[in-house]
């Protein structure tokens, strides 16, 4: 773990704390709904790091990285000014060269969005997909096993 102190892994899942801010909001102070996709990418780097398995590792030594492949956004409720989120991030499924992970950006009043997105894992300026490293790969299958079953 990275030490990060507003994040935390259990259960599969990585959950990753933050505070909606002015610069998050339209002009009545509910959450713009692409900054919802802000909030995921930020958790998704987080729930990297935390695991063990940066970005920018996986650029440095093996010259790959994840790009959104496909995202899906369920807007729910609003998110408010000055409330606290908590983006809950977990591995729902993986092939060779692509993850799909399900984000859901929890308020005090339950979901505010749900986030599904598939990333690919490529080489810099490469337009093909190329294997994910083992490491990687076992991290997230290992997250994934960790899920309670659904019920």
């Amino acid at each position: 773990m990275s030490g990060n102190p507003h994040a935390t892994v259990a259960e599969g899942r990585h959950h990753y704390r933050l505070r909606v801010y002015y610069e998050d909001t339209d002009a009545a102070g509910i959450v713009y709904h692409a900054n919802y996709l802000r909030f995921a990418e930020r958790a998704r780097t987080e729930a990297l790091r935390d695991l063990g398995i940066a970005h920018a590792e996986l650029l440095r030594e093996y010259n790959l990285m994840f790009v959104v492949r496909r995202i899906k956004v369920d807007y729910l409720r609003p998110a408010r000014l000055d409330e606290s989120l908590e983006v809950v991030t977990e591995p729902m499924s993986m092939r060779a060269a692509a993850v799909v992970l399900r984000q859901d950006v929890q308020g005090p009043a339950g979901s505010c969005a749900v986030v599904e997105v598939e990333l690919a894992c490529v080489p810099p300026g490469g337009h093909w997909p190329a294997r994910i490293p083992p490491r990687w790969r076992a991290v997230l299958s290992a997250m994934q096993a960790a899920r309670p079953a659904a019920g």
